[in-house]
């Protein structure tokens, strides 16, 4: 029999009528017999996350001594919730050693942590399964770093002796036993750690949307849905900007060959992303997907015969580093280096600052800085095996009349970066998707 890890985000666990659909989709398939749940998340637009509030109540507590007044309001949704679906389960003594923790914790970790522990209470008690605290076998080390492979031993041993279990998401514990979080995405990090731990033959990850899309809906009208997609085309579109899935989530399952299949549980019959260790591409498929993200700034540094002295980049980049900058691409020429760096690294005004000093150290014969950068991403497998993906690309955009800024490729061929300026990011995106999927 095939065993599959669902995980449910925060909007599939945000109010009755999400949660019933929550249960109805486990009890479909007696093969989903591990669940993973978020803290309930948004049930409108103007709504606060649990976890929102719960980081509320700690800074309350630190401001007052007190977490009483913001608590009350997590109180009052988890009463309703619990009431609306008529539960026999005594949520009021959950809630009050809750607010009497939080009182006496150091760090914000076990406050953030209690919306999926309740969350997880309550979905153990819908579908009658047992319910297994993640601080019992998820674990850090004593420099709360996440231990893959004791968590893997206990996960391995503790599950095998239960039929189906309820494990909250997004937090473990220390050696100590205080509790710790992943960051944000964590209950996505803690499905792929169950799903490797059982090696289920699936981890289905359930949210709110079928899957990964060619590109984002909110500049082209209806893409289509990535059907198949590689754990490395998965990273490339993830830190592009395809927030579907947090990048990071997949590293408990490299090394594997446990798919992770991307569902909605409002669409429960669409068959969502498939996303496989194997990189083969599907045939006839050139570019997977498209995607980018906005806010970089360019630095241009031009000198004859760079690449004859030794140790220039070398100090150019000591600068950035000085600086505790992050350097996102640094495309070069034969007389020129670009140093793209996102916008959040730089307070105001200290691209120029970081010139002045990249002027006393290697001497340029000048330097351009240029604003508002957004950055494209075309990616896919099959450019690596076919020629011209590169010319389809810049034809689309010159037909548009997007001026490109930058272009960058990584040596597996496996994306193609281009950089333009912000006012053309939509129009970029679209000419490109025109150009790949019509």
């Amino acid at each position: 029999m095939n065993l599959k890890v669902c995980k449910f985000g925060g909007t599939s666990m945000a109010e009755k009528k999400t949660i019933d659909l929550v249960k109805n989709i486990i009890l479909s398939d007696e093969t989903r017999r591990f669940v993973i749940v978020s803290a309930p998340g948004k049930r409108f637009a103007s709504d606060i996350k649990i976890t929102d509030l719960l980081y509320e109540c700690f800074y309350e507590k630190v401001r007052s001594g007190s977490c009483a007044v913001p608590f009350a309001r997590i109180k009052k949704r988890f009463y309703d919730l619990v009431n609306e679906l008529e539960l026999d389960l005594d949520i009021g003594y959950h809630l009050d050693r809750i607010q009497e923790e939080i009182d006496k914790s150091a760090t914000p970790d076990f406050a953030a942590s209690r919306g999926e522990y309740l969350s997880a209470l309550i979905t153990s008690e819908i579908l009658g399964m047992e319910f297994i605290d993640a601080a019992e076998i998820i674990k850090f080390t004593a420099k709360g770093v996440f231990d893959a492979e004791t968590t893997n031993d206990i996960v391995s041993h503790r599950l095998s002796l239960v039929k189906g279990a309820v494990i909250p998401g997004f937090y473990g514990a220390m050696p100590d036993g205080s509790i710790k979080t992943f960051s944000r995405g964590g209950s996505d990090f803690t499905g792929a750690i169950i799903a490797r731990g059982v090696m289920a033959d699936v981890y289905e990850n359930w949210t709110d949307v079928d899957g990964f899309m060619t590109t984002d809906p909110r500049i082209v009208k209806d893409p289509l849905l990535i059907d198949v997609l590689s754990y490395e085309e998965l990273r490339e579109l993830s830190y592009m900007g395809a927030s579907v899935l947090h990048p990071e989530s997949i590293f408990p399952l490299q090394g594997t060959e446990i798919p992770i299949n991307i569902r909605n549980t409002f669409n429960p019959s669409s068959k969502g992303t498939l996303i496989v260790k194997d990189t083969s591409v599907k045939e006839g498929r050139l570019v997977t997907g498209i995607a980018g993200r906005k806010g970089f700034t360019t630095i241009l540094i031009k000198k004859s015969m760079m690449n004859a002295q030794i140790g220039f980049c070398r100090q150019v980049l000591s600068v950035l580093e000085n600086y505790h900058i992050s350097l996102e691409h640094m495309p070069t020429g034969i007389d020129t280096m670009s140093l793209i760096i996102p916008d959040s690294d730089l307070e105001q005004g200290m691209e120029f600052e970081l010139v002045s000093k990249i002027r006393g150290k290697v001497n340029p014969d000048s330097i351009f800085v240029y604003k508002d950068i957004s950055l494209i991403a075309v990616v896919g497998h099959g450019m690596s095996h076919q020629t011209g993906t590169a010319a389809k690309v810049f034809t689309a955009l010159a037909k548009a009349d997007v001026n490109v800024k930058m272009i960058d490729q990584g040596s597996s061929e496996l994306n193609i970066i281009i950089g333009v300026n912000t006012s053309d990011f939509e129009k970029a995106i679209s000419a490109i998707y025109g150009a790949f999927f019509g």
